[in-house]
């Protein structure tokens, strides 16, 4: 099946996902409310973006969405050098 590129809201709004999972991730037990608001919000507007209702929904699809996203910000990462580690 041929890849149909996703459109550019669609991977921003996932990336913001990953962006606030990880923002989560690093936050103290304490005051996760709104970060927890924020991933129901993004969820609900990436499950009905209107790609889905053309596409058709899939667990393949959202994993391959998440990938794209990822790879984008690994790319911006390492433009702005916050992707480089140490040695």
């Amino acid at each position: 099946m041929p890849h149909i590129p996703f459109p550019d809201d669609l991977v921003a709004l996932q990336r913001e996902q990953i962006r606030t999972y990880r923002a989560l991730a690093l936050q103290p037990a304490l005051h996760t409310a709104a970060l927890r608001r924020e991933l129901i919000r993004l969820s609900c507007l990436i499950s009905a973006h209107p790609y889905w209702e053309q596409r058709g929904w899939s667990t393949a699809g959202r994993v391959e969405l998440r990938r794209t996203a990822e790879k984008g910000l690994a790319g911006a990462m390492q433009e702005t050098g916050l992707g480089a580690r140490s040695a």
